[in-house]
Parts: C-alpha cells; structure tokens; sequence
C-alpha cells in the first residue's frame, strides 16, 4: 500500500470519529466498560494464581530417616531420593534442627519441648521437593519403599485435594476469562455496527465505483483500533490506581503469611499492557467483522 493511500485512511479514520461523535462515544464506552471487567477480573484471577504457586511450591516430602541408619545408610538413602527422576532437591535436617523447629513453632507451648533435648525422641530428615509440585505423590510412593525411609510425610490426601481444587479453580477462571472477552466481542461488534449502519449507503456507493474491500476495510480497521485505544484509557487508569491502593493496604498485612500479592510494579505495567493489546484486538475485530455484510454488494 502506498504511504498515500494509508495517509488517506488515517485521514478518513479520524475524520469519522469526529463526525459520528455520539456513536465514537458509545463504542469507546462499550470498550471502556468492558475492559474493566476484564481488566478487574484478569488481576483478580492472576493474584490467585500467585497464591496457588506459592502453596504449591511450598508442598514438600518429610522423609524420616530410621534410627538404626549410619552415616552410609543415610547417604545411600539420599543418593537413592535424588536418583528419582522427579526430584529437583533433597535437603538434610537433623533430629537436633527439627526440634528446635517444633519448639519455635508452638510459640510458648513449645517451651515443654526442651525437656527432651537432652534425650531427643524426633529422626534426622530428609526434606524433599520436586521439580513438578504435581508429582510430589509419585515420588513420595516411590520413596516409601526404599530402605531406612522409615516414615514419609507429604500431606497425603490434603496434597491430592489441594492440587484438584488449584487446578480447578484455574480452569474455571480461564473459562470465565474467555467467555468474558467473547462478550466482549460481540457487545462491541453490535455498537459498531449500528455505527458502520449509518454509512452503509457510502459503502455500497464505494462498492459501485469500484473501491476494492481492502480499500473500504483500512478506514474501518483504523477506527475499530482508535476505538479501542480510546476505550482502555480509563480501564488502565481506574485498574491501576485501584490495584495501587489495594497493594498499599494488604501488602503489609499479608506478610508473614503464605499469600503474597504481585508487586505493583512490573505487574501494573503488564496489565496495562494486556488491556490496551485486548482494546485494540477487540476494537478492530468488531469494526471489521460489522463492515464485512456491507462488502457484499
């Protein structure tokens, strides 16, 4: 396309916002509103994925060594663990660590504990974490039979009920993501096209005189994107400046705790970015898709 032709389609682009300013309203309203839903939804559901992987990550396998294990027994055994090809680490704790843990983390009720750190009742352990948090249970299986694993520890049935409800909750969140932007679609579509409506008589008469749909199309695509440009303006801002205060308020409430918030920043920009690529698709896929009916004269 010569650069002419496409200065002409920015021109006309621009030229019919402005002449259909209620409409131009209307659309960059239909695209506003939605993008905020989407927009509130996706840092909602991306959140939450941050809170899944910080809990899956911190699912591991507690391998109690036997008393009766040497120092050899005990490296044969650590050797056996890494040897599994789902193992990524395997971290050594002795009896004398995992006491003073128990103590630390019943607070003043742990206190009763030292009584026994002169005559210790706990196994030295074996702390296993996999490359996969998805096959902590195939490896614990596995680990169960060797020699000198005389307990091992992985949460089980929490751990598989844990996993089911993640993966749940993320595929009903991409399914509700999806339906969200395929309404998002078809209510920009339909304000489109009552625009694009209002012209069909100086697109057939474009038809007529010989214009090629590629050439009719430019225009309409240039609006759709100015259109969603427009309409993820006020989404970005509102999104961000909430997300902003959100952040500020529980950030230093939830630390502490297992539950981490995404940092503001790069996550802010991220989003922002998301909304302003979702308005411009959006927009140019309702204009293009509402001109189509009218190319067939």
């Amino acid at each position: 396309m010569k650069a002419r032709t496409l200065g002409r389609h920015f021109r006309e682009s621009f030229k019919s916002l402005g002449r259909n300013g209620w409409m131009t309203f209307a659309s960059a309203s239909a695209v506003t509103v939605t993008l905020i839903l989407v927009g509130v939804f996706f840092v909602i559901m991306m959140n939450l994925n941050k809170v899944a992987t910080t809990i899956e990550e911190d699912v591991e396998i507690r391998v109690h060594i036997d008393v009766a294990a040497n120092e050899q027994d005990q490296e044969d055994l650590r050797q056996k663990i890494e040897g599994i090809p789902e193992v990524k680490t395997v971290e050594y704790s002795t009896k004398e660590k995992e006491l003073d843990s128990l103590i630390d983390s019943l607070g003043e009720e742990g206190e009763a504990f030292k009584l026994f750190e002169q005559d210790n009742p706990l196994n030295d352990v074996f702390i296993v974490k996999t490359k996969n948090p998805a096959e902590t249970m195939k490896a614990a299986k596995q680990i169960e039979k060797m020699e000198y694993a005389a307990k091992v520890k992985y949460g089980q049935g929490q751990v598989e009920k844990l996993f089911n409800f993640i993966n749940a909750g993320r595929n009903v969140g991409l399914v509700l993501i999806i339906g969200l932007l395929f309404t998002a679609m078809f209510l920009i579509s339909n304000t489109i096209k009552i625009t694009i409506m209002s012209r069909r008589k100086e697109i057939e008469i474009m038809r007529l005189v010989g214009a090629t749909n590629s050439f009719i199309r430019w225009p309409f695509f240039l609006e759709g994107l100015w259109l969603g440009l427009l309409g993820s303006i006020i989404p970005i801002a509102l999104v961000s400046t909430a997300y902003y205060y959100a952040y500020d308020y529980l950030a230093p409430k939830l630390e502490g705790h297992f539950i981490k918030l995404l940092e503001f920043s790069p996550f802010v920009y991220q989003i922002s970015g998301l909304i302003i690529l979702m308005g411009a698709l959006i927009g140019v896929w309702g204009s293009l898709m509402s001109v189509r009916k009218f190319l067939k004269v």
